[in-house]
Order: C-alpha cells, then structure tokens, then sequence
C-alpha cells in the first residue's frame, strides 16, 4: 500500500518531489507546497567545490486545477553559494525544468496544456487564463514560450512544396489614424498548409522569405498561385524563375463582376443623375447581373433583360455583362485552346464599342493571359490560400486582435499551420 505522501506526489504528478504541505480551504486556491528532491549538492561551476545552500525562497506558480479548483504550486527552490571566498561564482538558483521553465509562473505541465487549448484548439487566452486562475499576461507568455519552442523543434514542417500560393490578410490598425497594418500568409496549396506569416505586403518581404529557403527546396517549385498582384508577380519573376504562375480565377472573375459593376453605376448617375434608388432598374439589376448566367432562371433572365431594356438606353450595361460571362468562359475552354482564347478575348474586350471600364478589363486580362491560361495545365488556385486567411481572421477574432506581430504569428502557425504535436512533450523552453 503507498503512503500518504507518495499518494500525493503521484497525484500531484510530480513524483521527483517531495510534497511539503497541501492547504485546501473552504473555498480559493489550493495550494501546494514541494521541493525538487536531489542527492548531493551540485558542484561550483567555478572552481568545482561542492557547494553550499543560501536561501530557501518560495516561488508561486499556477498549476492545472485539481478537483474543478485552481491550484497554486508553492516551489521551495534552492539558491546555491559557493564556500570558498575568493571564487567569483557567488551565488545562483536552482532550475529545475521538469516543474517549470525559467522567468515563466507557471508550471511545466500547466504551460504545455494551455499551449494545446490556445494554439491547437484555438481558444481565446482570456478563457484558459479563467479556468486555471491565472493572469493573462501569464498564460499568454508561456504559450509564446512553448509555441515558438515547438515550431523551432518541428523541422520538418516545411516539407517539400510543388504549388505555393501567396496572399495578403490584414494584422491591424495601429496608431491614432488606424493605419492598416498588412501580414503575407504563405501556403502549400496542394495540401492547404500554412508555411509562414511575414510582415507587410510588399515583394521585397516575399524574395526575402524565400531567399531564405534552400535553392533545392525552391526547385521543386513548379506552380505559383497568385492573384492579379504585382507585387507577387515581381517576387516570383525574381525568386521563382522555373515556377509557372498561376492567375487566380476567383480574383479574375471577381475583377470582371467590379468592372461590370462600374458601368452600372456610371450609367445610373449619366441618365438619371443620382446613385442608384430601391425603385431604379439598374439598382434593381444589381444582383442579377452578377449572378452566374446558368443559375438564372427564366423568371430570372426574363427580369434582367427587361431591367436592362428599361435603365440602359445605350446597351452598355448589357454588353458589360456579356463581357463578364465570356470571361467565365475562359475555363470551359479546351487546355489547348485556352492561351489563343485568352489573347482574343483581350483584344476583343478592347473594341472601341466596349465601356471604357470593359477596355481596361481588357488590357489587364492581355497583361496577365499567361497566368491565366496556365490554369488549365495546373488546376491549382489560391483557394487554399483563402481558407487559410479564415482560420488566421478566426484566431485575431478570438484574440480580439494583437498588438505585437510575434505573438499574431506564432498563434497563426500553431493553428493552421500544423506542427507536430507529438514534439511538445519533448521541447524545452528558453
């Protein structure tokens, strides 16, 4: 039969130490008090003279809650001196890792166990920090602690990479005038896995991640998904020089629908001379129109065409819109056909009978048929890219936003950007 006290020790679930005192009150904190259990003391790291205990000072740490009640770990550490006078090592304190880890008030165990529930679990710190009874500042610096622990030990994370995908997702508004502060999140889009977040938006940060990475790794590179962005567009060029870039067609359609949605507006305020009211044609065609044409029914297309008959005199609304449903068209074509039908398109968008804002659709598409059409042999979009953008904009919602980048990115990767869990019991912090 065990004893009362190794009955303790085990339920503590520190059986390396030894369990001085347990006080639980009616009601509050439990708290308990240990020591690290040790042989002989440890030797001066100056001259190697076994050394001698100093002070026997109570360190306070927040513990897993035992019984539905928090709990409070009183740690009687040892701080060591060295006996000999002239030894400048003077005095140090005991560390003791297996309890906790260094300039951290919490336990070992209680660190790793909210670092699951805020990091992989994706709960708000506010709430960890409740149910352990802790302060905030406390739980949210040991997931900090663990979290980058964890991501420097996963060195396999980033594997190798055959379609990255690139996209811009907002960190903050910082300053008094609310200045948009932008991240850029680095996925795999073949598997949906979140490689990085860096800071801004900008080419320059983008060519230095990826100068960062080795040149074999780079290699293995053969698709890169972008949106219609320069800037991406200038860091593949340079970086990526053998990865066939792939246009987006979310982004592009969506352009086409903006375009479209642009000569609505202009010819409402030409014939009417306001913006759009509930009761106006072209307001009430606003849905309709950038509704996908196979999804209207005859009701429906019966309704458009005779609110077009009604607001548009000049037919130019109406050929925007078949302007759009063309360029929909783009993936429905034939692989082989796909970068002569592009190229046409471009320059049939450019008729002087188009609205001037479906000319400018049409330069961007002779810009950008490249990218476009190479589509149709990749099949890989920034699809993935988008959803990992909703999981990072589901964590700053649950954080309620954050003030210091580190802290944004270690949460983001710890959430989507899938660690190896399993090296969490094994990882020390610094």
């Amino acid at each position: 039969m065990l004893d009362a006290t190794r009955a303790c020790e085990l339920l503590v679930g520190l059986p390396d130490v030894n369990v001085l005192e347990v006080i639980e009150p009616l009601v509050g904190r439990v708290e308990v008090t240990v020591e690290s259990r040790f042989g002989e003391p440890p030797l001066c790291p100056g001259c190697r003279e076994r050394a001698w205990v100093k002070d026997r000072p109570i360190v306070e740490l927040v513990d897993l809650t035992c019984f539905g009640r928090p709990v409070t770990l009183r740690w009687r550490k040892h701080r060591w001196c060295c006996p000999r006078r002239w030894c400048r090592q003077g005095s140090w304190t005991q560390e003791d890792p297996r309890i906790a880890a260094p300039r951290l008030s919490v336990t070992d165990r209680a660190g790793r166990w909210a670092t699951v529930q805020v990091g992989r679990r994706g709960r708000a710190v506010t709430d960890v920090a409740a149910e352990l009874g802790a302060d905030w500042h406390a739980i949210n610096d040991a997931v900090m602690a663990y979290g980058q622990a964890l991501l420097d030990a996963d060195i396999d994370r980033v594997g190798q990479v055959t379609a990255l995908g690139v996209d811009e997702v907002l960190f903050a508004r910082q300053g008094p005038w609310r200045r948009l502060a932008w991240s850029t999140s680095i996925v795999d889009v073949a598997t949906g896995q979140l490689l990085d977040v860096i800071e801004g938006r900008s080419s320059a940060g983008l060519c230095a991640w990826l100068a960062d990475r080795p040149e074999v790794w780079r290699d293995a590179i053969s698709w890169a998904a972008l949106d219609l962005s320069g800037p991406w567009r200038l860091a593949f060029d340079t970086m990526l020089p053998n990865a066939v870039q792939v246009a987006d067609p979310f982004h592009l359609i969506k352009l086409a629908n903006q375009r479209l949605d642009e000569v609505r507006r202009r010819v409402q305020n030409e014939t009417l001379g306001h913006r759009g009211h509930k009761e106006d044609p072209l307001y009430r065609s606003r849905r309709l129109l950038t509704k996908a044409d196979e999804r209207l029914d005859d009701h429906g297309r019966a309704k458009l065409l005779g609110l077009l008959d009604a607001g548009d005199p000049r037919g130019e609304v109406r050929t925007a819109w078949h302007a759009k449903e063309t360029v929909r068209g783009i993936y429905d074509v034939e692989p082989d056909l796909a970068d002569e039908f592009v190229t046409r398109l471009g320059h049939d968008l450019q008729d002087k009978s188009c609205p001037p804002e479906i000319r400018q659709l049409g330069r961007t598409i002779l810009r950008w048929h490249a990218q476009i059409s190479a589509w149709h042999q990749a099949r890989v979009s920034n699809g993935p890219t988008e959803a990992i953008n909703n999981l990072i904009k589901r964590v700053k919602r649950v954080a309620f936003g954050f003030r210091r980048f580190a802290h944004y990115r270690i949460r983001a990767l710890l959430y989507a950007g899938r660690p190896n869990w399993d090296l969490l019991a094994t990882i020390t912090p610094r």
